[in-house]
């Protein structure tokens, strides 16, 4: 009798609160970032509709926002005054995102930054690392990460995120940390990081399509699993913090895989091709966005996910603030 009359009043909001077995907190999200050069611009990006290039202080005007609302960690992407073939400008000292972490930890207190660590956005190529001839320099690109995450530590970094997927990244970096005093800043592993068709707004954003070529060569192939069990325990042993899979709509048996073998915190990015779908759906009045997205969410953290990169990260911890005082 009791077990028939809890199915009865599963339509009860408050009810269906109570046993629900997946629940998504602001404290599961992360925030991403883009960052550009000049003052009081925010230039927004057309094919991600709500998502800007912000300067500076527009900056730390919106993360104080996402900060208001609950959410404690940022992921910052730069987009530089001008790129070059070996990208030179990634770890300078006075390059877009050194100056912007330093500038947020000035005036916010309480956030973790988290800052990319590749070369796609500041090469002329596009490529995501130090190119010979027609073909990305591993051991060469691993060098030039080193230097990238090392400034970004320097600058105030809490977590420097390689996503270059470079063999020997996460060893690279730990190493060139350490030896010069950053042991307490992590490492974010883009482990699992496929050749996806779901990046395409993500180039837009910061102008960094490749070129020429693809980048299938040093990024996962779609079909495959068990390739990305070996990626994420490599990245472990080199002194991962925590693995990311990438994309994740489309990887949650990845995730899921990844959280049964590895008791180690699990990131999930919730990519810019999931998110503008989401965005164009529902501007066609073909699905509702709010519930949409809190399914795509949960989905992903029913999988496994510890941590969820989200460009929807400040609208869902507006409609969890609504639906806690509604429920």
């Amino acid at each position: 009798m009791e077990f028939v009359r809890l199915r009865k009043n599963r339509a009860s909001p408050k009810i269906r609160e109570l046993f629900s077995e997946t629940k998504i907190s602001v404290k599961d999200l992360i925030m991403p970032y883009f960052v550009i050069e000049g003052a009081n611009k925010k230039e927004s990006i057309k094919s991600m509709p709500g998502i800007y290039r912000l300067s500076i202080e527009n900056l730390i005007k919106d993360i104080k926002e996402t900060k208001d609302l609950g959410i404690n960690a940022i992921l910052l992407f730069g987009v530089p005054k001008k790129k070059d073939l070996r990208g030179i400008l990634s770890y300078s000292k006075t390059g877009i995102v050194q100056r912007a972490v330093k500038q947020i930890k000035k005036k916010i207190k309480d956030i973790v930054i988290i800052t990319d660590v590749c070369l796609c956005a500041y090469t002329s190529h596009g490529h995501c690392g130090i190119v010979k001839g027609r073909e990305v320099d591993n051991d060469e690109t691993i060098k030039v990460l080193a230097k990238i995450a090392l400034s970004h530590a320097e600058a105030g970094a809490n977590f420097v995120a390689p996503s270059a997927m470079m063999d020997g990244q996460v060893k690279a970096i730990r190493e060139a940390l350490d030896k010069n005093g950053f042991n307490d800043v992590g490492i974010l592993a883009y482990s699992a990081k496929y050749a996806s068709s779901f990046y395409g707004p993500f180039r837009e954003a910061l102008d960094s399509a490749p070129k020429f070529g693809d980048r299938k060569t040093y990024q996962m192939d779609f079909r495959n699993s068990d390739e990305a069990l070996r990626e994420i325990e490599a990245d472990i042993k080199e002194g991962a913090d925590i693995v990311m899979v990438k994309p994740a709509l489309a990887y949650l048996d990845i995730i899921w895989r990844a959280k049964q073998n590895f008791d180690i915190p699990i990131a999930a990015y919730n990519v810019s091709g999931e998110y503008s779908l989401v965005k164009v759906g529902a501007k066609a009045d073909i699905i509702n966005e709010k519930e949409i997205t809190l399914e795509i969410l949960t989905a992903i953290k029913r999988a496994g996910a510890d941590l969820i990169i989200t460009y929807h990260a400040k609208e869902v911890a507006k409609w969890l603030k609504h639906q806690a005082v509604d429920v």
